[in-house]
């Protein structure tokens, strides 16, 4: 039963100071950092802001969170730990994080955005972001350019990171101004929602920091830790990955406990559901134009048996350079076996 949601005031804007939308109106005297967000703009992100790497406030909280399990088979993170809790380690020389959002929602999504799709049609369900060309090459070639940029302009450190890596993207995106840390763990930006990719340039140019985003506007809203069919959403800002349908049709390769496999509500790649219940995505979440992140409509959904039809050579073919290239044939087979299965009643 979903609990009352009482919600902060909800706004367009931003608090002054904080990380800009690209496309800001410059003053006569263009300085550095402007040159940057100016550039991050012309490179089509939807906002970009300045942050330290000062050493992370979350480091007891990630080794907690470590400790109780709850990143499963991610063994990295346990490796990457150090330069989680200390991002200056990450790349020599560097003191700043140029950070930028990149919307990813497509078109054809956009109604349904803020909203569970019904269930009444029941065929598998495949992630928002993972419906067009891997963003891990969409994005990171246009933070390619960023870098590049930042060279041209005097820097000898200048280091892209397109989620991947040791790099605490939602914290230095917070730090950043560009949002808040939200109950599903998401960065949520006023006005805007959270259906974003968040990509950084670590780099030496010592520039202006932006004022963090401090203040939490989830007020009493628990609608993501109610919605989570799985439970997966321990406390408020707090995931148990063992438990999340992500995790488990993407990061875990074993089979997924029956058990938790029958809460899937027909996920196969990827879940949407504390994203799209969130009331920041019902009001405020638009669709991109970006055509790399559009549907590509190759998947018939309603077919259980396309990819048992589908060999190696056939797949490979079909899902090159797309998030489903990641799991492969075989667990993408398990994955739709199990979706449907998650569907019957």
């Amino acid at each position: 039963m979903r609990r009352p949601c009482r919600r902060s005031k909800m706004w367009s804007g931003l608090p002054a100071g904080a990380g800009r939308p690209c496309g800001f109106d410059h003053p006569a005297v263009v300085t550095l950092r402007e040159e940057i967000l100016a550039e991050a703009s012309r490179l089509g992100f939807l906002a970009c802001g300045v942050a330290s790497l000062d050493p992370s406030r979350f480091g007891d909280a990630l080794d907690t969170w470590l400790a109780r399990g709850f990143g499963g088979t991610m063994r990295y993170l346990h490796r990457q730990a150090k330069k989680r809790k200390n991002p200056a380690l990450i790349v020599e020389g560097a003191v700043r994080a140029v950070v930028v959002l990149d919307s990813y929602l497509p078109r054809h999504s956009a109604d349904g955005a803020g909203r569970v799709p019904s269930a009444e049609r029941r065929v598998p369900r495949i992630a928002k972001y993972a419906r067009g060309r891997d963003y891990h090459l969409e994005l990171g070639e246009r933070l390619g350019e960023l870098s590049r940029f930042l060279i041209e302009r005097g820097a000898t450190v200048a280091r892209a990171f397109a989620d991947a890596g040791p790099v605490p993207e939602r914290e230095l995106a917070a730090r950043a101004g560009l949002g808040w840390i939200g109950k599903n763990t998401m960065l949520i930006r006023p006005g805007t929602g959270s259906f974003f990719f968040i990509g950084s340039v670590l780099t030496d140019l010592p520039l202006e920091v932006d004022r963090p985003f401090e203040t939490d506007h989830c007020g009493t809203c628990t609608r993501c830790l109610d919605a989570c069919p799985t439970d997966a959403l321990v406390e408020p800002r707090t995931l148990d990955a063992t438990r999340c349908i992500s995790y488990l049709t993407i990061e875990h390769k074993p089979d997924p406990d029956p058990e938790l496999a029958r809460q899937f509500q027909g996920w196969a790649f990827g879940c949407d559901i504390c994203n799209d219940v969130c009331p920041w995505n019902e009001r405020f979440a638009a669709a991109t134009d970006r055509s790399a992140y559009q549907d590509r409509g190759d998947i018939p959904l309603d077919d259980p048996d396309f990819f048992e039809r589908l060999d190696a050579a056939g797949f490979a073919a079909r899902f090159a350079d797309t998030p489903l290239e990641r799991p492969g044939l075989v667990r993408m087979r398990r994955n739709f076996a199990t979706a449907y299965q998650s569907l019957e009643p």
